[in-house]
């Protein structure tokens, strides 16, 4: 008889071992008594010092997923991170992460043991109080932000149990910008170690189709591109990218495993000039990139710092950009140098045109600067003034973009230096008929002063850093503004209101103008948009109306109201700037409201990180571009692993890198950051199903629950997940109950307006077949069929359209019939891609995709405990359309009307008991859990349950 000690040894050594053990090494019996040993608690003893200071080599990253959605410019990115401690003691586990400093984080979530612990969006004092309370209490506390370049860091830190797990998962939004004729979405990859289950997925949806796509970055260029697989098609693009542990241990990766970034860049067609125009639930959005314009002449002025404090490699890069610049102005325009320290010092007293012989003089003053003497700012801004003031006058039927670009490195130190009257004697001297754009060389200059000035004169700020690449960084920006295509562009808009910034100084060649608001009364008939601006030589009027392909289209719960709610919030703090006093004031608190409303993490709000009692208390932040970013003594994170000293702390978000939202002459489109994470409307094509392990290659690996079946083994890595709390707007505390396997199925249905959607549950006997979707209109209609392990999932499921189509799927094979010829597909045969006339199935990984028209269905097959099944999600439904069954309605209104005692939601009409639950949502492949409100189902369905019940599928 084997003790329980040398049992509890044993697993220890399997959780901890590197080797493979076989079933020919294992008796079946002995097998199965080791791994129900395995579910039973094994005391821990307590570390010491030392062992906690030792490196993590008991953490293991066994999982590392970023999964990112794209849908019509705007991006969803989940990363998530299971890590293992196979310590016999509790160790601390850090989750470090980079991500884009345009997006806004808009989820963070640990699962420590089935317990959930969420991050809650407050306003930026109460959470600096609880902070400080933690302090005053000796508690220890991290309250950090930090600006990088282009990307900023996200750090928190738990403890965890002996061999015990966590789940880290965390969701950034970002509206992709096109700059340059592209746009770009960054994808950062760091776990520190060789990780078991790799990947990054990308799935990007456009209605105007793609017109080309790119993949490059650190993470392919190292040999790694077998690693990638790229598919594209004319509206959509999967981008996968799963390397092995083999290719991880690649050439200077190591132990330490990949760190790099993937960029994916593309565009849309634009075929006609009038822009795009999206409408969904009552909100809508509006793309505007109008092609085959001819190019605006355009006069500039370089205003160049040379006092002392640009000594060395500063000036040096800067000549350099010059020189690149010159180089590259075309000889319709018009163009100044001018050099200041306390001193000003023009090169031409007047603009000059840009022929061959005043470039190459330009060329020959730029190698001769040197820094010297203090700083004038002022004075320099105005001496540029002047000389666009003269060409103006002396060529005034000429229409031309006029721009000033300001390099400094420092504050002013000569002449008028306060702040307050540089920027006023600039904003009236200028009188809203140039654009001035104000570039920060290094983290000395004060960035504040600069990027007020930028926006009371239609510019934006942009921060320059001292790398080596920062000649390339000048001329990047002057790319952007070197090719100007309409000048003050107005957009009007009929049938909508509550609009974002419509005005635009300037509209520069591979940018786009983004504009978002609100349908009246949600009538789309009404919807229009009229542009008008001035191109090179006539006034120009463009019309668009709504996208009928795009109406109604589901793109992300919310997606275009977030999106309009974002930009508004955006815009109200670029005013705040300009403003003071009680004004300033008003402008804040409405820009706050609608923070917290819609939970962004932004200048005015912080996210709290709630963690298991005793934890340290962590807040994160927004921090605007300000000072060098510093790191906090005595509070060092190992990524990946345990801190070997100090606390961990949690690192916030940076302001977009000066760019601010919505301005006139901004050098490309207003920039938008819808915040909390809803659910994706395409989700990656590029799940797996869980392998199959042979009885002769089975792994003793604390990553996942082994589960015996009669047959032989499978892999169960889902985790049962608990909130422990949930905050609404209204600051009440609910405490939800535990997501279960219940004998009941459970349904959600996305909300309008609200975050939490709402939820139902179906208890019946049986494996019946119900009614899932009927629309009469088109004669579509979808069954399922209930059954599998659990007897409460989908087991097969029926989709006919008409007396011709029909398309039978269950856990293994897909069926196709049309006019009576019918194709077989098995999941394991995907990717497939069927197109015929109305009806197409493509499908890849773990997820079919059935468009009917303008119906679009996807179907996901899960495992989950060994048992495989299905769940239907219907993405789309045509205009208009009046479907029916369990899934009929893509969405429903309700308004929270009490919470107190009992909670009470006013649904179609009636008020009916609600109960806050967590559930698992099984629409996306990775099954993550969510809040929900759960309600009777009478609630909801029209008639008995028996009326939804049919005989066939």
């Amino acid at each position: 008889m084997i003790s329980r000690l040398e049992w509890s040894r044993a697993l220890n050594w399997c959780a901890r071992s590197e080797h493979r053990l076989t079933a020919a090494m294992i008796p079946h019996a002995v097998l199965l008594s080791l791994l129900l040993t395995s579910t039973a608690a094994v005391p821990a003893r307590s570390p010491t010092r030392e062992e906690r200071s030792l490196p993590g080599k008991d953490l293991d990253i066994y999982s590392y997923h970023i999964r990112s959605d794209v849908g019509s410019r705007y991006a969803m990115t989940v990363i998530t991170s299971r890590v293992a401690n196979r310590a016999n003691h509790s160790r601390e586990v850090s989750f470090h992460v980079e991500l884009p400093k345009n997006a806004f984080i808009s989820k963070f979530s640990m699962n420590i043991e089935g317990r959930v612990y969420d991050g809650v969006v407050k306003k930026k004092e109460e959470a600096q109080e609880q902070y400080t309370r933690a302090v005053s209490r000796g508690q220890s506390a991290g309250l950090v932000s930090a600006v990088g370049r282009s990307l900023e860091e996200f750090k928190t830190s738990v403890t965890v149990a002996a061999l015990s797990k966590v789940t880290f998962e965390l969701t950034y939004e970002e509206l992709l910008k096109r700059k340059l004729g592209k746009y770009e979405l960054l994808i950062k990859a760091r776990p520190t170690q060789v990780v078991k289950d790799f990947k990054i997925d990308v799935h990007i949806y456009e209605t105007q189709g793609i017109s080309f796509l790119d993949t490059k970055g650190g993470l392919v260029s190292k040999g790694l591109d077998g690693a990638l697989n790229t598919t594209l098609t004319e509206k959509e693009a999967w981008v996968q990218f799963s390397p092995s542990q083999e290719q991880q241990q690649c050439v200077g990766c190591g132990k330490s495993g990949l760190d790099g970034d993937l960029l994916i860049t593309y565009d849309v067609n634009r075929p006609q000039s009038k822009g795009d125009l999206q409408v969904s639930r009552g909100y809508f959005v509006h793309y505007f990139a109008p092609r085959g314009l001819p190019r605006i002449p355009k006069n500039v002025v370089f205003i160049i710092d040379r006092s002392g404090s640009m000594h060395g490699r500063k000036i040096e890069q800067t000549r350099e950009a010059l020189l690149k610049i010159l180089g590259d102005i075309p000889e319709e325009d018009h163009f100044g140098l001018i050099t200041f320290d306390d001193q000003v010092m023009p090169w031409k007293n007047d603009l000059v045109p840009a022929t061959p012989d005043y470039l190459a003089a330009a060329k020959a003053f730029v190698k001769e600067i040197r820094d010297r003497g203090s700083t004038d700012i002022n004075a320099a801004l105005l001496e540029g003034v002047r000389m666009l003031n003269q060409v103006k006058e002396t060529q005034p039927r000429r229409r031309t973009s006029s721009i000033l670009i300001l390099l400094t490195d420092g504050d002013p130190t000569s002449g008028v230096i306060d702040l307050r009257k540089i920027q006023a004697n600039v904003k009236e001297a200028i009188g809203r008929r140039y654009t001035l754009y104000c570039l920060g060389f290094g983290f000395d200059v004060n960035y504040d002063f600069l990027e007020k000035m930028s926006l009371e004169n239609e510019g934006v700020a942009r921060r320059i850093y001292s790398d080596s690449d920062a000649a390339l960084q000048l001329q990047g920006f002057y790319e952007e503004v070197a090719t100007p295509l309409l000048l003050d562009v107005q957009l009007n808009y009929t049938g909508a209101s509550n609009l974002t910034l419509t005005s635009f100084g300037q509209y520069y060649k591979g940018s786009e103008i983004v504009v978002a608001g609100q349908v009246i009364d949600n009538n789309l008939e009404t919807l229009t948009a009229e542009i008008t601006a001035n191109s090179k030589s006539e006034e120009m009027t463009f019309h668009s109306n709504v996208n009928s392909e795009i109406m109604n289209f589901y793109i992300y719960e919310m997606y275009i109201q977030r999106l309009w709610a974002y930009l508004t919030v955006q815009q109200l703090l670029d005013r705040a700037v300009l403003l003071q006093g009680e004004e300033q004031k008003m402008v804040r608190d409405q820009a706050l409201a609608l923070a917290l409303k819609y939970s962004f993490v932004t200048t005015l709000t912080s996210m709290v990180v709630t963690k298991p009692e005793g934890e340290n208390t962590q807040v994160a932040h927004k921090p605007k571009e300000g000072k060098h970013p510093t790191a906090r003594a005595g509070l060092p994170v190992m990524h990946g692993m345990a801190a070997p000293g100090g606390p961990p702390v949690m690192h916030g978000m940076a302001a977009p890198g000066g760019h601010v939202p919505g301005m006139q002459g901004l050098p490309g489109p207003p920039v938008m950051h819808p915040g909390m994470a809803m659910r994706p409307a395409f989700p990656n094509f590029f799940g797996s199903r869980p392998g199959r392990m042979q009885p002769d290659q089975i792994e003793m690996d604390m990553d996942a629950d082994l589960v015996v079946d009669s047959a032989d083994m499978h892999y169960d890595d889902y985790v049962s997940a608990t909130h422990i709390s949930f905050t609404t707007a209204h600051h009440t505390t609910v405490a939800p109950t535990a997501p279960t396997d219940s004998q009941s199925l459970r349904l959600l249905l996305p909300a309008q307006g609200q975050m939490a959607p709402l939820c139902y549950e179906l208890d019946v006997p049986g494996e019946p077949i119900f009614s899932l979707l009927e629309d009469r209109n088109t004669g579509l209609s979808i069954t399922g069929q209930i059954g599998g392990a659990a007897r409460k999932r989908f087991r097969k499921m029926g989709l006919h359209f008409g007396q011709e189509w029909h398309i039978v799927v269950n856990t293994t094979f897909i069926s196709f019939t049309h006019k009576q010829k019918t194709d077989l597909y098995a999941w394991a045969q995907f990717p497939i891609n069927v197109q015929s006339n109305s009806v197409s199935l493509f499908g890849r990984g773990s997820e079919l995709q059935v468009t009917v028209g303008m119906m679009h269905i996807l179907i996901l097959l899960h495992q989950q405990g060994g048992d495989h099944f299905l769940w239907p999600d219907v993405r789309q439904q045509p205009p208009g359309s009046h479907a029916t069954g369990l899934m009929g309605r893509l969405h429903v209104e309700y308004e929270v009307k009490q919470m107190a005692p009992v909670v009470e939601l006013q649904i179609q009409g009636q008020v009916v008991p609600a109960t806050k639950v967590s559930t698992v949502d099984y629409r996306t492949l990775s099954m993550p859990t969510v809040h929900c409100w759960l309600i009777s189902y009478h609630s909801l369905l029209q008639g008995e349950l028996s009326s939804l019940v049919v005989s066939q599928l």
